[in-house]
Order: structure tokens, then C-alpha cells, then sequence
């Protein structure tokens, strides 16, 4: 799918605030309603728009850690990436997981409230886990950026 200004002028508007009606993206980049309506629909019908989030304060919800998990498998296969990745599924602990290359197989960025936490985290959920060798852990001092606006 081709995008214009446009469609991207909509596409960063509603990155920043999901919030804003058609009226509104109508408003701030002097289209009318029914092109803004067209060009939001063609946008979530092709997936360029995928969902509609709200993103929480981790803090005030009282997850103040954020741990960064290198993981190495036992070995790099097809199945013991497929048993990881569906074990990974399952743990709301992990909010990203990544295959990557390198090293080591696997990124994992884990979010909890405590040291307490991750430790058991750590001890009962990953490391039990068959497909997995090696763990080291990255613990988060400060956030310095943190954001889901993409560039477009």
C-alpha cells in the first residue's frame, strides 16, 4: 500500500493520540470528515493501523522494575525455538520477546514489580523452562525513552 502526506499526517496524529475523532484529524489537517473516515478505514482494512491501545504508567500500577533477558537456547532448532516461544506466550511477565542473532537467541524485556519478584520470576518460570541454557540479566537504572511512535 502506497501512503501519501496525507495518510501519514493522519498516522502520526493518531500514534501520539488514539483518542482524537475524525473530526478532530478532520480539523487539524484541513480535510473534510468523509475523506478523513475513508482514509482511516482503508488505513485499519490494510493493517497499517493494527489496534487501538492505551498505555498504562508501570510505576503507578507498581511495577517498578524493568529487567532486559538475554536467553540462549539448548540448541537452535525449529522445535526448541517453537517450545520457547509458546512457553513465552503464557508469561505476561515478558512484554517483548525477540529472536535475534548473535550470541545469543533470544531478547526478552520483563516487567515486574520488585527484585522479590524477578528472582521468582527468574527461578520458577525461565529457567525451568527445558529449551533454555543460559540466562543473564540486565536490570533497567532509568528509563531515558520510551515510546510506540514509529517514524513515517
Amino acid at each position: 500500500m502506497i501512503l501519501d502526506e496525507t495518510d501519514k499526517k493522519i498516522l502520526r496524529l493518531l500514534q501520539v493520540d488514539a483518542h482524537l475523532t475524525l473530526k478532530d484529524i478532520a480539523n487539524k489537517i484541513n480535510l473534510s470528515l468523509t475523506p478523513v473516515h475513508d482514509r482511516v478505514k482503508r488505513l485499519e482494512k490494510e493493517g497499517i493501523i493494527e489496534k487501538y491501545v492505551s498505555i498504562l504508567n508501570k510505576k503507578k500500577l507498581g511495577n517498578n522494575l524493568m529487567v532486559y533477558c538475554q536467553v540462549t537456547l539448548v540448541k537452535q532448532t525449529y522445535d526448541v525455538s517453537d517450545g520457547f516461544n509458546q512457553s513465552i506466550m503464557n508469561m505476561p511477565e515478558v512484554v517483548e520477546c525477540n529472536f535475534i542473532s548473535g550470541s545469543f537467541d533470544y531478547m526478552l524485556k520483563i516487567i515486574l514489580p520488585d527484585m522479590e519478584s524477578y528472582h521468582n520470576f527468574h527461578q520458577k518460570k525461565l529457567s525451568v523452562l527445558p529449551e533454555v541454557s543460559l540466562i543473564n540479566s540486565f536490570f533497567i537504572i532509568s528509563e531515558v525513552k520510551s515510546t510506540t511512535v514509529l517514524p513515517i
